[in-house]
Protein backbone atom coordinates (compact mmCIF):
# COMPACT_ATOMS: atom_id res chain seq x y z
CA UNK A 1 0.00 0.00 0.00
CA UNK A 2 2.81 2.43 0.96
CA UNK A 3 4.62 1.72 -2.29
CA UNK A 4 1.39 2.39 -4.21
CA UNK A 5 0.93 5.73 -2.42
CA UNK A 6 4.52 6.71 -3.12
CA UNK A 7 4.13 5.78 -6.78
CA UNK A 8 0.95 7.81 -6.98
CA UNK A 9 2.65 10.77 -5.30
CA UNK A 10 5.51 10.63 -7.76
CA UNK A 11 3.08 10.42 -10.69
CA UNK A 12 1.10 13.39 -9.37
CA UNK A 13 4.30 15.36 -8.86
CA UNK A 14 5.45 14.61 -12.41
CA UNK A 15 2.06 15.63 -13.80
CA UNK A 16 2.10 18.87 -11.78
CA UNK A 17 5.65 19.66 -12.94
CA UNK A 18 4.79 18.97 -16.57
CA UNK A 19 1.61 21.02 -16.31
CA UNK A 20 3.55 23.87 -14.70
CA UNK A 21 6.20 23.78 -17.41
CA UNK A 22 3.54 23.68 -20.10
CA UNK A 23 1.65 26.57 -18.49
CA UNK A 24 4.86 28.57 -18.03
CA UNK A 25 5.76 27.98 -21.67
CA UNK A 26 2.33 29.08 -22.85
CA UNK A 27 2.45 32.18 -20.65
CA UNK A 28 5.96 33.02 -21.85
CA UNK A 29 4.87 32.62 -25.47
CA UNK A 30 1.74 34.69 -24.89
CA UNK A 31 3.80 37.41 -23.25
CA UNK A 32 6.35 37.44 -26.07
CA UNK A 33 3.85 37.38 -28.94
CA UNK A 34 1.03 39.52 -27.55
CA UNK A 35 1.08 40.89 -23.98
CA UNK A 36 4.51 42.56 -24.12
CA UNK A 37 3.99 44.18 -27.55
CA UNK A 38 0.61 45.54 -26.43
CA UNK A 39 2.13 46.99 -23.23
CA UNK A 40 4.83 48.71 -25.27
CA UNK A 41 2.24 50.03 -27.71
CA UNK A 42 0.20 51.49 -24.84
CA UNK A 43 3.31 53.19 -23.44
CA UNK A 44 4.06 54.82 -26.79
CA UNK A 45 0.49 55.93 -27.48
CA UNK A 46 0.18 57.56 -24.04
CA UNK A 47 3.03 59.86 -25.10
CA UNK A 48 1.28 60.89 -28.29
CA UNK A 49 3.29 58.63 -30.57
CA UNK A 50 1.40 57.17 -33.51
CA UNK A 51 1.58 54.06 -35.66
CA UNK A 52 -0.39 51.02 -36.76
CA UNK A 53 -1.87 48.78 -34.10
CA UNK A 54 0.22 45.69 -33.35
CA UNK A 55 -0.54 42.69 -35.53
CA UNK A 56 0.42 39.24 -34.32
CA UNK A 57 3.96 38.06 -35.03
CA UNK A 58 4.76 40.02 -38.21
CA UNK A 59 3.61 43.52 -37.24
CA UNK A 60 4.12 45.80 -40.27
CA UNK A 61 6.74 43.64 -41.98
CA UNK A 62 4.44 42.03 -44.53
CA UNK A 63 3.16 45.45 -45.61
CA UNK A 64 6.72 46.80 -45.74
CA UNK A 65 7.98 43.97 -47.92
CA UNK A 66 4.88 44.00 -50.15
CA UNK A 67 5.21 47.72 -50.80
CA UNK A 68 8.94 47.37 -51.48
CA UNK A 69 8.27 44.61 -54.01
CA UNK A 70 5.51 46.73 -55.58
CA UNK A 71 7.87 49.67 -56.08
CA UNK A 72 10.96 47.63 -56.96
CA UNK A 73 10.21 47.04 -60.68
CA UNK A 74 9.12 50.62 -61.27
CA UNK A 75 11.22 53.54 -62.40
CA UNK A 76 10.84 57.19 -61.44
CA UNK A 77 11.72 60.62 -62.82
CA UNK A 78 15.24 61.75 -61.92
CA UNK A 79 13.78 64.91 -60.38
CA UNK A 80 11.73 62.87 -57.87
CA UNK A 81 12.75 62.18 -54.29
CA UNK A 82 14.65 58.86 -54.49
CA UNK A 83 13.74 57.95 -50.90
CA UNK A 84 10.06 57.75 -51.85
CA UNK A 85 10.98 54.95 -54.24
CA UNK A 86 13.84 53.34 -52.30
CA UNK A 87 12.13 53.49 -48.88
CA UNK A 88 8.45 53.57 -49.86
CA UNK A 89 6.99 52.23 -46.62
CA UNK A 90 8.91 54.65 -44.41
CA UNK A 91 8.07 57.54 -46.72
CA UNK A 92 4.35 56.69 -46.73
CA UNK A 93 4.36 56.03 -42.98
CA UNK A 94 5.87 59.47 -42.34
CA UNK A 95 3.16 61.16 -44.41
CA UNK A 96 0.44 59.24 -42.57
CA UNK A 97 1.68 59.50 -38.98
CA UNK A 98 4.16 62.37 -38.96
CA UNK A 99 7.56 62.63 -37.33
CA UNK A 100 6.76 61.06 -33.97
CA UNK A 101 5.69 57.62 -35.07
CA UNK A 102 6.63 53.96 -34.76
CA UNK A 103 6.71 50.91 -37.02
CA UNK A 104 6.27 47.28 -35.96
CA UNK A 105 9.19 45.01 -36.86
CA UNK A 106 7.72 41.69 -35.84
CA UNK A 107 6.88 41.93 -32.13
CA UNK A 108 9.07 45.01 -31.54
CA UNK A 109 8.02 48.62 -32.12
CA UNK A 110 10.70 50.83 -33.69
CA UNK A 111 10.47 54.54 -33.10
CA UNK A 112 11.18 56.47 -36.30
CA UNK A 113 13.96 59.05 -35.87
CA UNK A 114 14.08 61.84 -38.46
CA UNK A 115 15.22 64.74 -36.24
CA UNK A 116 18.96 65.55 -36.54
CA UNK A 117 19.37 66.46 -32.86
CA UNK A 118 17.90 63.13 -31.75
CA UNK A 119 20.00 61.29 -34.32
CA UNK A 120 23.13 62.98 -32.96
CA UNK A 121 22.22 62.11 -29.37
CA UNK A 122 21.64 58.45 -30.24
CA UNK A 123 24.85 58.06 -32.23
CA UNK A 124 26.84 59.86 -29.53
CA UNK A 125 25.92 57.23 -26.90
CA UNK A 126 26.81 53.77 -28.24
CA UNK A 127 26.87 52.40 -24.66
CA UNK A 128 23.14 53.16 -24.34
CA UNK A 129 22.04 52.59 -27.93
CA UNK A 130 23.27 49.25 -29.28
CA UNK A 131 23.07 47.73 -32.73
CA UNK A 132 19.99 45.52 -32.91
CA UNK A 133 20.76 41.83 -32.45
CA UNK A 134 20.40 39.21 -33.58
CA UNK A 135 20.80 40.26 -37.19
CA UNK A 136 21.76 37.01 -38.96
CA UNK A 137 21.62 38.61 -42.39
CA UNK A 138 23.86 41.53 -41.56
CA UNK A 139 26.29 39.46 -39.53
CA UNK A 140 26.58 36.90 -42.31
CA UNK A 141 27.41 39.58 -44.88
CA UNK A 142 29.67 41.71 -42.70
CA UNK A 143 30.48 41.25 -39.01
CA UNK A 144 33.35 42.57 -36.92
CA UNK A 145 33.16 46.14 -35.61
CA UNK A 146 29.76 46.60 -37.19
CA UNK A 147 28.05 44.40 -34.59
CA UNK A 148 30.33 44.50 -31.55
CA UNK A 149 29.44 46.50 -28.46
CA UNK A 150 31.01 48.09 -25.39
CA UNK A 151 34.50 46.92 -24.39
CA UNK A 152 34.75 44.34 -27.17
CA UNK A 153 34.01 47.02 -29.73
CA UNK A 154 36.52 49.43 -28.14
CA UNK A 155 39.27 46.78 -28.23
CA UNK A 156 38.63 45.88 -31.86
CA UNK A 157 38.39 49.53 -32.87
CA UNK A 158 41.78 50.18 -31.26
CA UNK A 159 43.30 47.24 -33.14
CA UNK A 160 41.73 48.03 -36.52
CA UNK A 161 42.32 51.81 -36.46
CA UNK A 162 46.02 51.69 -37.52
CA UNK A 163 44.98 50.03 -40.81
CA UNK A 164 43.10 53.23 -41.72
CA UNK A 165 45.64 55.74 -40.43
CA UNK A 166 46.24 58.50 -42.96
CA UNK A 167 49.89 57.48 -43.43
CA UNK A 168 48.76 53.97 -44.43
CA UNK A 169 46.10 55.35 -46.78
CA UNK A 170 48.66 57.53 -48.58
CA UNK A 171 50.58 54.40 -49.56
CA UNK A 172 47.43 52.82 -51.00
CA UNK A 173 46.83 55.60 -53.55
CA UNK A 174 48.97 54.03 -56.33
CA UNK A 175 47.27 50.64 -55.80
CA UNK A 176 43.82 52.22 -55.98
CA UNK A 177 44.81 54.08 -59.15
CA UNK A 178 46.04 50.87 -60.83
CA UNK A 179 42.60 49.30 -60.36
CA UNK A 180 40.94 52.45 -61.75
CA UNK A 181 43.35 52.53 -64.68
CA UNK A 182 42.58 48.89 -65.48
CA UNK A 183 38.85 49.70 -65.65
CA UNK A 184 39.44 52.77 -67.84
CA UNK A 185 41.64 50.80 -70.23
CA UNK A 186 38.88 48.21 -70.55
CA UNK A 187 36.40 50.96 -71.44
CA UNK A 188 38.85 52.51 -73.94
CA UNK A 189 39.23 49.21 -75.76
CA UNK A 190 35.48 48.61 -75.89
CA UNK A 191 33.91 48.58 -79.35
CA UNK A 192 30.77 50.29 -78.11
CA UNK A 193 30.20 53.59 -76.35
CA UNK A 194 27.31 52.23 -74.25
CA UNK A 195 28.48 50.71 -70.97
CA UNK A 196 26.49 49.67 -67.91
CA UNK A 197 28.87 51.20 -65.40
CA UNK A 198 27.14 49.73 -62.33
CA UNK A 199 28.66 46.21 -62.48
CA UNK A 200 31.91 47.78 -63.69
CA UNK A 201 32.11 50.01 -60.62
CA UNK A 202 31.23 47.10 -58.35
CA UNK A 203 34.10 45.16 -59.89
CA UNK A 204 36.36 48.18 -59.44
CA UNK A 205 35.68 48.54 -55.71
CA UNK A 206 35.98 44.77 -55.30
CA UNK A 207 39.37 44.85 -57.02
CA UNK A 208 40.53 47.82 -54.92
CA UNK A 209 39.60 46.23 -51.60
CA UNK A 210 41.07 42.88 -52.70
CA UNK A 211 44.42 44.50 -53.52
CA UNK A 212 44.60 46.93 -50.60
CA UNK A 213 43.46 44.33 -48.07
CA UNK A 214 45.31 41.23 -49.30
CA UNK A 215 47.83 42.44 -51.94
CA UNK A 216 49.41 39.24 -53.34
CA UNK A 217 46.33 37.20 -52.36
CA UNK A 218 43.95 39.44 -54.28
CA UNK A 219 42.71 36.62 -56.50
CA UNK A 220 41.33 34.77 -53.48
CA UNK A 221 40.05 38.13 -52.31
CA UNK A 222 38.18 38.57 -55.59
CA UNK A 223 36.32 35.32 -54.97
CA UNK A 224 35.28 36.63 -51.54
CA UNK A 225 33.95 39.77 -53.20
CA UNK A 226 31.88 37.74 -55.69
CA UNK A 227 30.43 35.62 -52.88
CA UNK A 228 29.46 38.66 -50.84
CA UNK A 229 27.71 40.16 -53.86
CA UNK A 230 25.59 37.03 -54.14
CA UNK A 231 24.91 37.11 -50.41
CA UNK A 232 23.51 40.63 -50.60
CA UNK A 233 21.05 39.58 -53.32
CA UNK A 234 19.62 36.88 -51.07
CA UNK A 235 18.53 39.53 -48.56
CA UNK A 236 15.13 40.44 -50.00
CA UNK A 237 14.18 36.82 -50.52
CA UNK A 238 14.22 36.05 -46.79
CA UNK A 239 13.65 39.48 -45.21
CA UNK A 240 10.04 38.86 -44.26
CA UNK A 241 10.92 35.66 -42.40
CA UNK A 242 13.84 36.96 -40.33
CA UNK A 243 11.50 38.03 -37.52
CA UNK A 244 10.29 34.47 -36.93
CA UNK A 245 12.39 32.91 -34.14
CA UNK A 246 14.62 30.15 -35.48
CA UNK A 247 13.87 30.84 -39.16
CA UNK A 248 17.56 31.01 -40.03
CA UNK A 249 17.90 27.34 -39.04
CA UNK A 250 15.13 26.08 -41.34
CA UNK A 251 16.83 24.43 -44.36
CA UNK A 252 15.20 26.52 -47.09
CA UNK A 253 17.03 26.93 -50.40
CA UNK A 254 18.02 30.51 -49.54
CA UNK A 255 19.18 29.58 -46.03
CA UNK A 256 21.23 26.66 -47.35
CA UNK A 257 22.86 28.87 -49.96
CA UNK A 258 23.64 31.57 -47.38
CA UNK A 259 25.27 28.99 -45.15
CA UNK A 260 27.32 27.61 -48.06
CA UNK A 261 28.49 31.08 -49.04
CA UNK A 262 29.33 31.97 -45.45
CA UNK A 263 31.37 28.79 -45.02
CA UNK A 264 33.29 29.37 -48.27
CA UNK A 265 34.09 32.99 -47.33
CA UNK A 266 35.27 31.80 -43.92
CA UNK A 267 37.49 29.11 -45.49
CA UNK A 268 39.02 31.53 -48.00
CA UNK A 269 39.79 34.14 -45.36
CA UNK A 270 41.27 31.58 -42.98
CA UNK A 271 43.48 30.32 -45.81
CA UNK A 272 44.73 33.85 -46.62
CA UNK A 273 45.45 34.56 -42.94
CA UNK A 274 47.21 31.21 -42.47
CA UNK A 275 49.42 31.90 -45.52
CA UNK A 276 50.28 35.34 -44.16
CA UNK A 277 51.17 33.96 -40.71
CA UNK A 278 53.44 31.32 -42.27
CA UNK A 279 55.15 33.92 -44.46
CA UNK A 280 55.79 36.12 -41.42
CA UNK A 281 57.17 33.12 -39.50
CA UNK A 282 59.57 32.40 -42.40
CA UNK A 283 60.79 35.97 -42.22
CA UNK A 284 59.56 36.86 -45.69
CA UNK A 285 59.03 40.50 -46.68
CA UNK A 286 55.34 41.26 -46.31
CA UNK A 287 53.52 43.87 -48.38
CA UNK A 288 51.94 46.64 -46.34
CA UNK A 289 48.22 46.05 -46.76
CA UNK A 290 45.17 46.18 -44.50
CA UNK A 291 45.62 42.59 -43.35
CA UNK A 292 49.30 42.95 -42.43
CA UNK A 293 48.59 46.16 -40.51
CA UNK A 294 45.69 44.49 -38.71
CA UNK A 295 47.80 41.47 -37.77
CA UNK A 296 50.67 43.67 -36.59
CA UNK A 297 48.33 45.80 -34.49
CA UNK A 298 46.67 42.70 -33.05
CA UNK A 299 50.06 41.23 -32.11
CA UNK A 300 50.97 44.46 -30.34
CA UNK A 301 47.65 44.45 -28.46
CA UNK A 302 48.25 40.89 -27.26
CA UNK A 303 51.79 41.72 -26.12
CA UNK A 304 50.66 44.82 -24.23
CA UNK A 305 47.39 43.58 -22.76
CA UNK A 306 47.44 39.82 -23.16
CA UNK A 307 47.58 39.13 -19.43
CA UNK A 308 44.57 41.29 -18.69
CA UNK A 309 41.18 39.63 -18.59
CA UNK A 310 39.60 42.68 -20.19
CA UNK A 311 41.81 42.64 -23.28
CA UNK A 312 44.13 40.32 -25.14
CA UNK A 313 43.57 41.08 -28.80
CA UNK A 314 41.57 39.15 -31.38
CA UNK A 315 41.52 35.43 -32.09
CA UNK A 316 41.53 34.02 -35.61
CA UNK A 317 37.73 33.98 -35.86
CA UNK A 318 37.55 37.64 -34.89
CA UNK A 319 40.22 38.58 -37.44
CA UNK A 320 38.13 36.79 -40.07
CA UNK A 321 35.06 38.82 -39.08
CA UNK A 322 36.97 42.08 -39.43
CA UNK A 323 38.18 40.99 -42.88
CA UNK A 324 34.56 40.32 -43.90
CA UNK A 325 33.73 43.85 -42.87
CA UNK A 326 36.64 45.20 -44.96
CA UNK A 327 34.92 43.70 -47.99
CA UNK A 328 31.38 44.75 -47.29
CA UNK A 329 32.15 48.34 -46.27
CA UNK A 330 34.96 48.69 -48.79
CA UNK A 331 33.00 47.61 -51.84
CA UNK A 332 29.23 47.98 -51.37
CA UNK A 333 29.10 51.55 -50.08
CA UNK A 334 31.80 53.01 -52.33
CA UNK A 335 30.39 51.47 -55.51
CA UNK A 336 27.01 52.98 -54.60
CA UNK A 337 28.60 56.43 -54.21
CA UNK A 338 30.46 56.12 -57.52
CA UNK A 339 27.52 54.98 -59.63
CA UNK A 340 25.23 57.78 -58.45
CA UNK A 341 28.04 60.29 -58.96
CA UNK A 342 28.38 59.21 -62.59
CA UNK A 343 24.60 59.32 -63.07
CA UNK A 344 24.37 62.84 -61.60
CA UNK A 345 27.31 64.11 -63.65
CA UNK A 346 25.71 62.58 -66.75
CA UNK A 347 22.62 64.70 -66.12
CA UNK A 348 24.39 67.83 -64.91
CA UNK A 349 26.94 68.35 -67.64
CA UNK A 350 27.94 71.73 -66.20
CA UNK A 351 29.16 70.09 -63.00
CA UNK A 352 30.88 67.36 -65.00
CA UNK A 353 32.76 70.03 -66.95
CA UNK A 354 33.69 71.93 -63.77
CA UNK A 355 34.95 68.75 -62.12
CA UNK A 356 37.00 67.76 -65.17
CA UNK A 357 38.54 71.22 -65.41
CA UNK A 358 39.59 70.96 -61.76
CA UNK A 359 41.02 67.45 -62.18
CA UNK A 360 43.05 68.44 -65.25
CA UNK A 361 44.28 71.56 -63.52
CA UNK A 362 45.50 69.54 -60.50
CA UNK A 363 46.75 66.35 -62.21
CA UNK A 364 46.72 66.92 -65.95
CA UNK A 365 46.62 63.43 -67.46
CA UNK A 366 48.95 62.04 -64.78
CA UNK A 367 48.06 59.58 -62.02
CA UNK A 368 46.34 61.20 -59.03
CA UNK A 369 48.47 61.79 -55.95
CA UNK A 370 47.42 61.93 -52.32
CA UNK A 371 48.39 65.59 -51.93
CA UNK A 372 46.58 66.49 -55.13
CA UNK A 373 43.36 64.85 -53.92
CA UNK A 374 43.16 67.44 -51.15
CA UNK A 375 42.89 70.17 -53.81
CA UNK A 376 39.81 68.65 -55.48
CA UNK A 377 37.36 71.06 -53.88
CA UNK A 378 34.68 70.83 -56.60
CA UNK A 379 34.89 67.01 -56.74
CA UNK A 380 34.51 66.87 -52.96
CA UNK A 381 31.40 69.09 -53.05
CA UNK A 382 29.92 66.83 -55.76
CA UNK A 383 30.58 63.67 -53.74
CA UNK A 384 28.98 65.20 -50.64
CA UNK A 385 25.89 66.24 -52.57
CA UNK A 386 25.61 62.77 -54.13
CA UNK A 387 25.77 61.22 -50.66
CA UNK A 388 23.04 63.58 -49.52
CA UNK A 389 20.71 62.80 -52.41
CA UNK A 390 21.60 59.09 -52.66
CA UNK A 391 22.61 58.19 -49.11
CA UNK A 392 24.61 54.92 -49.42
CA UNK A 393 23.16 53.49 -46.20
CA UNK A 394 19.80 55.27 -45.82
CA UNK A 395 18.67 53.65 -42.55
CA UNK A 396 20.15 52.39 -39.29
CA UNK A 397 18.59 50.53 -36.37
CA UNK A 398 19.36 50.65 -32.64
CA UNK A 399 18.07 49.04 -29.46
CA UNK A 400 18.17 50.65 -26.03
CA UNK A 401 19.94 48.98 -23.10
CA UNK A 402 18.03 50.75 -20.32
CA UNK A 403 14.96 52.99 -19.88
CA UNK A 404 15.89 56.39 -21.28
CA UNK A 405 14.68 59.92 -21.83
CA UNK A 406 15.09 60.82 -25.51
CA UNK A 407 13.99 64.35 -26.22
CA UNK A 408 10.62 64.64 -24.50
CA UNK A 409 9.94 60.90 -24.78
CA UNK A 410 10.39 58.26 -22.07
CA UNK A 411 11.24 54.95 -23.68
CA UNK A 412 11.31 51.54 -21.98
CA UNK A 413 13.58 48.66 -22.92
CA UNK A 414 11.93 46.80 -25.77
CA UNK A 415 11.30 49.88 -27.92
CA UNK A 416 13.85 49.97 -30.73
CA UNK A 417 14.90 52.97 -32.81
CA UNK A 418 14.86 53.35 -36.58
CA UNK A 419 17.27 56.07 -37.73
CA UNK A 420 16.57 57.39 -41.21
CA UNK A 421 19.40 59.63 -42.47
CA UNK A 422 18.06 59.05 -45.98
CA UNK A 423 14.85 60.90 -45.08
CA UNK A 424 16.70 63.56 -43.07
CA UNK A 425 18.81 64.30 -46.16
CA UNK A 426 15.59 65.08 -48.06
CA UNK A 427 13.79 67.18 -45.46
CA UNK A 428 12.95 70.64 -46.90
CA UNK A 429 12.73 72.10 -43.37
CA UNK A 430 16.44 71.31 -43.00
CA UNK A 431 17.81 71.77 -46.52
CA UNK A 432 15.40 74.29 -48.01
CA UNK A 433 12.75 74.19 -50.72
CA UNK A 434 15.39 73.21 -53.30
CA UNK A 435 16.09 69.98 -51.41
CA UNK A 436 15.35 67.83 -54.48
CA UNK A 437 17.73 69.80 -56.70
CA UNK A 438 21.28 68.63 -57.26
CA UNK A 439 23.29 71.54 -55.86
CA UNK A 440 26.86 70.68 -54.84
CA UNK A 441 27.39 74.35 -53.97
CA UNK A 442 25.47 73.65 -50.74
CA UNK A 443 28.77 72.35 -49.43
CA UNK A 444 30.92 75.26 -50.65
CA UNK A 445 31.45 76.36 -47.03
CA UNK A 446 31.78 72.86 -45.64
CA UNK A 447 29.42 70.31 -44.13
CA UNK A 448 28.38 72.27 -41.03
CA UNK A 449 27.01 75.21 -43.05
CA UNK A 450 25.34 73.17 -45.78
CA UNK A 451 21.98 72.98 -43.98
CA UNK A 452 19.99 74.54 -41.14
CA UNK A 453 21.21 71.85 -38.75
CA UNK A 454 24.88 71.01 -38.17
CA UNK A 455 23.87 67.40 -37.47
CA UNK A 456 21.82 66.79 -40.62
CA UNK A 457 24.52 65.28 -42.86
CA UNK A 458 25.57 61.80 -41.71
CA UNK A 459 26.51 59.60 -44.70
CA UNK A 460 29.20 57.88 -42.60
CA UNK A 461 27.18 57.91 -39.37
CA UNK A 462 28.67 60.00 -36.52
CA UNK A 463 29.79 59.88 -32.92
CA UNK A 464 32.29 57.35 -31.51
CA UNK A 465 31.14 54.72 -34.02
CA UNK A 466 31.61 56.91 -37.10
CA UNK A 467 32.69 54.77 -40.06
CA UNK A 468 36.33 53.84 -39.55
CA UNK A 469 36.85 53.62 -43.31
CA UNK A 470 35.36 57.00 -44.31
CA UNK A 471 38.71 58.47 -45.40
CA UNK A 472 39.53 55.28 -47.32
CA UNK A 473 36.19 55.55 -49.13
CA UNK A 474 36.60 59.24 -49.99
CA UNK A 475 40.16 58.73 -51.27
CA UNK A 476 39.05 55.81 -53.46
CA UNK A 477 36.04 57.75 -54.77
CA UNK A 478 38.14 60.81 -55.64
CA UNK A 479 40.75 58.71 -57.45
CA UNK A 480 38.07 56.84 -59.42
CA UNK A 481 36.13 59.94 -60.46
CA UNK A 482 39.32 61.85 -61.30
CA UNK A 483 40.63 58.99 -63.45
CA UNK A 484 37.32 58.64 -65.31
CA UNK A 485 37.06 62.40 -65.93
CA UNK A 486 40.62 62.45 -67.34
CA UNK A 487 39.66 59.97 -70.06
CA UNK A 488 35.94 60.27 -70.75
CA UNK A 489 32.96 62.53 -70.97
CA UNK A 490 29.71 60.69 -70.37
CA UNK A 491 25.94 60.99 -70.60
CA UNK A 492 22.90 58.84 -69.91
CA UNK A 493 21.99 56.19 -72.45
CA UNK A 494 18.42 56.30 -73.76
CA UNK A 495 17.93 52.88 -72.16
CA UNK A 496 18.65 54.25 -68.67
CA UNK A 497 15.80 53.76 -66.17
CA UNK A 498 16.02 55.63 -62.88
CA UNK A 499 15.14 53.24 -60.06
CA UNK A 500 17.13 53.70 -56.81
CA UNK A 501 16.47 50.71 -54.58
CA UNK A 502 17.77 49.84 -51.11
CA UNK A 503 19.37 46.40 -50.67
CA UNK A 504 21.55 47.15 -47.65
CA UNK A 505 22.97 50.01 -49.76
CA UNK A 506 21.22 52.24 -52.29
CA UNK A 507 21.61 50.65 -55.73
CA UNK A 508 20.32 51.27 -59.29
CA UNK A 509 17.65 48.65 -59.87
CA UNK A 510 18.24 48.49 -63.64
CA UNK A 511 21.92 49.31 -63.70
CA UNK A 512 23.41 52.51 -65.08
CA UNK A 513 23.90 52.35 -68.89
CA UNK A 514 25.91 55.41 -69.95
CA UNK A 515 27.43 56.61 -73.21
CA UNK A 516 31.18 57.03 -72.73
CA UNK A 517 33.05 59.37 -75.09
CA UNK A 518 36.85 59.13 -75.19
CA UNK A 519 38.71 62.38 -74.72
Amino acid sequence: MEATINDASILIAVVVILASLWTAGILKLANSLWLRPKRLEETLRKQGLRGNHYRLLFGDIRDLVALAKHHQPKSIQISEDPTAHALPYYHRHGIKYGQNSFIWFGTSPRLVITEPTLLKEILAKPDVFHKIRPDPIGETAAGGLLYLEDHKWATHRRIVSPAFHIDKLKKMVPTMWLSCRKMVEKWESSSTAAVDVWPELQDLTGDVISRTAFSSSHEEGWRIFELQKELVHLILEILIFTFIPGWRYIPTKANRRMKTISNEIHTLLRGIIDQREKAIARGEAIEEDLLSTLMESNKKEIQEHGNKKSAGGMNIEEVIEECKLFYFAGSETTSSLLVWTMVMLSIHQDWQARAREEVLQVFGKQAPTFDGLNHLRTVTMILYEVMRVYTPVPLLARSITKPIQLGDMKLPVGVDLLLLPGLIHHDPKIWGDDVEEFKPERFSEGILRASKSPFAFTPFSSGPRVCIGQHYAMIEAKIAIATILQHFSFELSKSYLHAPFAILTLQPQYGAPLLLHKL
